[in-house]
């Protein structure tokens, strides 16, 4: 049987402040930057809930809803949904926050996914999520589908394969 573990285990919170090299010419906080940051959150979700190295094996689902600004403080939470076999997806919040105006916004959401390696390279298995929290249960389950869908995009799945996307489209007659 294969070992457990609560997906809060894998919470993780990662606070950043917008210097003026992490912004474009208009005083925001760079994409890429925003990236960079969320990757890394991401991934310390993925190791705590593996104990292993992890790689980024994809980005998706990546939505900027507000620029942060110079001087906010940038909040990142983490947390793995759902593990696979040698897999797994992470979802990110981010915040936004200025501290002098006393403003809080969530400015980004993402689903990251990593598949954890031995000290070779190679994939090795982790241990199953196990979600409590109605929330938790919520991105569980939506995983499997968001899964197929990546599978299907990068050409390693066929649509008739995903059973659980068809199971959504299902008309009655």
């Amino acid at each position: 049987m294969r070992k457990q573990k609560k997906v809060s285990e894998s919470y993780t919170i990662m606070t950043e402040l917008v210097l003026p090299n992490d912004t474009n010419t208009l005083h925001n906080l760079m994409g890429g930057r925003m990236m960079h940051w969320m990757d890394i959150v991401s991934a310390i979700a993925a190791q705590k809930h593996s104990n292993r190295i992890v790689v980024t094996a994809s980005v998706d689902n990546v939505s900027f809803k507000q620029s942060p600004k110079l001087g906010n403080v940038i909040t990142l939470e983490a947390q793995v949904t759902r593990a696979f076999n040698s897999s797994m997806e992470v979802h990110i919040n981010v915040y936004a926050e200025d501290i002098p105006a006393g403003s809080k916004i969530k400015t980004n959401e993402a689903f990251f996914t990593f598949v954890a390696v031995d000290q070779m390279g190679s994939p090795i298995d982790v241990p199953e999520a196990v979600p409590g929290t109605p929330e938790e249960i919520e991105l569980f389950d939506g995983a499997l589908r968001r899964r197929q869908l990546r599978l299907i995009l990068s050409g390693r799945m066929k649509p008739h394969d995903a059973a659980e996307l068809k199971a959504l489209f299902q008309l009655e007659d």
